[in-house]
């Protein structure tokens, strides 16, 4: 069934399209409107507008992400470009402060083992200087290293606080007063790294003065040992005194070098000196017991050794000895130590002490007044063994003294001779 309808064009009337739906017995249909025909264009082509919209701002907006991702992905591997970069380096700067660490703490240890090396030797000298204390007191004086500091991390320069290094003779104003820590703070000119360089550099050269002056006052020491060992020796062997017989050696000598792998230069020098001390106190004991002193400092010589015109029978005689004049009741000493082997009356000696002083060489003291030592004891340089007087085949107060070596008499003169000329040095 078709459904006219009126146009509004020319007065025609047209039909409605009609959509007819059979299912079976069953038959629908239905009239499209115009309405719904332009309502249908009108959705589809919404439809369209939208599908292609979509799709558009799909596709740039895939665009769109893709370089933004791209663009975020180029900053984060820039920026773990920057940070690796910036990593590394500060691993070039930590490896090299470790190093530097490590060098400066290498050379605290170096410095701290000389400073204590130092003070060993100094251990090591106590007990030869003690021995050559009686030396000139001005070549006794031996450098001696402070205390070992205690290292401590993160003082700053101003914080010392600890004692010098510098040698113990040194003037101040000539010798560098290098403080301890080892690391001071920044210093108004230069990095820290600079001023513990001048610090370490200080301190190592402080150290080598040290030791250079500890090893020349020990050879200045050794200088003087010989030499007094050779004052001593020179003034008994003019007094026809010859010693090296106590030394129980052949005559032998040479200056000490050191061998190819032998000790330190510090030891030989201390083993050198060592040895010259030895010598030297030898020589001194020896000196010590021959008799070379004076028996009445200050006494004048009223009659010398040798052949003279003898006070009472007045013709010429040999005379064994030297007469000193003094009061009656000065005391006579022993001019060496050694042992009493005669103590009394003997002859013309009148009261008389003889003394051994070994070696064969004997002392004899004529005409006491009184005796003041017995057989047997031992005597000492200086020691008084009678009083003067006039005892015996004697015309007055006066002391008769006699050197004997191997029972014959010599001139005691030489032996007083030698004994002033090597007092200085006992």
């Amino acid at each position: 069934m078709k459904q006219a309808y009126h146009t509004g064009v020319f007065g025609r009337r047209r039909e409605l399209p009609t959509v007819i739906i059979a299912r079976g017995e069953h038959i629908r249909y239905f009239k499209v409107r115009p309405w719904m025909i332009a309502l249908a264009g009108s959705a589809a082509a919404a439809f369209l507008l939208v599908t292609l919209a979509a799709a558009t701002y799909l596709t740039l907006h895939e665009d769109i992400v893709s370089a933004a991702l791209v663009r975020q992905a180029r900053l984060e591997r820039a920026y773990e470009e920057r940070i690796a970069a910036l990593r590394a380096q500060l691993d070039r700067v930590t490896s090299r402060q470790l190093l530097e660490q490590q060098l400066m703490q290498r050379k605290m240890a170096e410095l701290v083992e000389r400073q204590e090396q130092l003070t060993r030797q100094q251990s090591r000298l106590s007990p030869v200087l003690e021995r050559a204390g009686e030396l000139r007191a001005d070549e006794q004086t031996i450098p001696v290293p402070s205390p070992r500091p205690e290292i401590r991390a993160g003082l700053t320069s101003e914080k010392f606080g600890l004692p010098t290094v510098a040698s113990a003779y040194s003037q101040p104003e000539e010798k560098a007063q290098v403080p301890w820590p080892l690391r001071p703070g920044y210093g108004e000119s230069g990095t820290a790294e600079e001023t513990e360089e001048q610090v370490l550099s200080a301190i190592d050269r402080s150290l080598d003065d040290l030791e250079a002056d500890q090893l020349a006052r020990i050879g200045s020491l050794t200088e003087t040992a010989y030499q007094t060992t050779e004052a001593i020796s020179a003034a008994l062997d003019a007094a026809g005194i010859p010693i090296a017989e106590d030394y129980g050696v052949e005559p032998a000598g040479g200056p000490l070098l050191a061998a190819v792998g032998a000790l330190l230069p510090f030891e030989e020098k201390v083993r050198e000196l060592d040895e010259a001390l030895d010598r030297l106190e030898k020589i001194k004991q020896t000196a010590r017991r021959i008799p070379i002193a004076n028996p009445l400092p200050g006494a004048a010589v009223t009659s010398s050794f040798g052949i003279r015109s003898d006070p009472i029978i007045g013709r010429p005689a040999h005379h064994s000895g030297l007469d000193f004049r003094a009061e009656y009741g000065a005391p006579v000493r022993a001019t060496g130590s050694g042992t009493v082997i005669k103590a009394g009356w003997n002859g013309g000696y009148g009261r008389m002490v003889e003394i051994d002083h070994g070696n064969g060489i004997t002392t004899r003291y004529a005409h006491l007044s009184k005796i003041m030592v017995q057989v047997g004891a031992h005597v000492e340089k200086g020691g008084i063994v009678g009083r003067v007087g006039s005892s015996g085949r004697s015309t007055g107060p006066h002391l008769h003294y006699e050197v004997r070596r191997n029972g014959r008499a010599v001139n005691p003169l030489t032996f007083i001779s030698a004994g002033r000329r090597i007092q200085k040095y006992l």
